[in-house]
């Protein structure tokens, strides 16, 4: 589990919290196969969490819900409602666990309410921004051009999360194979096609590739330049600078909103619910159904600016 930064402002936490909050993310891990960011991201809420319940005199093991909300009004200052609904998610997660190790009797996060959240529609790229951005990688030549041409073409044609892209793998393109298993989040896999345009990206890329010494024995797609797989901030930085290079906002583009570019334009394209939920990896069909609402704004939008009546009062 990666360590949190201590400074002067931060101080460490007790051991016992901190035993604590290691045994209950090991489980977690177990259990849920969680990443190794969402463990980070839960490590650093309870330890926030346990600063707040230490200063009180108390620990997790005796804290009460009075105790716990005592740093609800913190939060709600500095932390966005998604984080918020996080951290929340985090003690309850942790008080039940608690509970089921026999730590404490009783549950006092379940009186916790989660704040609200607000409406959030997937960001997408239009089909003609996509070809902006597929453009601009074609102009660049260089070996970093191919291999963000080879980034972009797979994300564009499969919808794979950053990280799955990061870790695919250079055997099934060795291979030609027009499809790839993908091992998405709880180490779920997933079958996805290739298009004509992302394996002829994809073998320009292996072709100079396979010219590096340090990384024609890396078992890695896009490999570092240490041989391990490639980190996904250098991808959301090309995929910025890219962005500016098409004409682009550079805040519109990042590896997610490609993925959600290909799911919506699937979609408007009359994909159907089910295929895309399974493309894209998405454990609850409902994750899914939101690129509806995009669509019906998109339909709408449609309606008003093209329908001879719309305009008529």
């Amino acid at each position: 589990m990666p360590e949190i930064p201590e400074t002067p402002e931060t101080p460490r936490i007790s051991t016992q919290h901190q035993q604590m909050i290691d045994d209950y993310l090991i489980a977690l891990k177990a259990e849920k196969q969680i990443s190794a960011n969402t463990a980070a991201a839960y490590a650093s809420d309870l330890t926030a969490v346990a600063r707040v319940l230490e200063k009180r005199g108390c620990d997790f093991r005796g804290a009460s819900a009075e105790d716990l909300r005592a740093s609800l009004p913190c939060w709600a200052g500095h932390l966005k409602a998604t984080s918020q609904a996080r951290r929340i998610s985090s003690i309850k997660g942790l008080m039940a666990f608690a509970v089921a190790e026999g730590w404490r009797q009783s549950d006092p996060a379940r009186f916790l309410g989660r704040p609200k959240m607000p409406a959030r529609l997937p960001k997408s790229l239009s089909e003609a921004e996509m070809l902006r951005l597929i453009n601009a990688a074609e102009a660049d030549t260089s070996a970093d051009g191919k291999m963000l041409l080879a980034m972009i073409e797979i994300l564009y044609a499969t919808g794979l999360r950053v990280s799955e892209l990061a870790g695919l793998e250079v055997m099934p393109f060795r291979q030609r194979r027009p499809t790839i298993i993908i091992t998405g989040k709880g180490n779920k896999q997933r079958m996805v096609a290739l298009t004509e345009a992302a394996q002829t990206a994809g073998m320009a890329w292996l072709a100079i590739r396979d010219e590096n010494a340090d990384w024609v024995t890396s078992p890695w797609l896009f490999p570092h330049k240490d041989g391990t797989p490639i980190r996904r901030q250098k991808i959301h930085q090309w995929l910025k600078q890219l962005a500016v290079n098409a004409g682009i906002d550079p805040v519109k583009v990042s590896p997610h909103v490609l993925r959600h570019s290909f799911a919506t334009h699937l979609l408007n394209r009359g994909a159907d619910l089910r295929s895309l939920q399974m493309l894209l990896g998405h454990a609850d069909i409902a994750t899914t159904e939101i690129y509806t609402k995009t669509q019906n704004k998109r339909l709408m939008g449609l309606v008003k600016d093209t329908h001879p009546l719309a305009d008529e009062s």
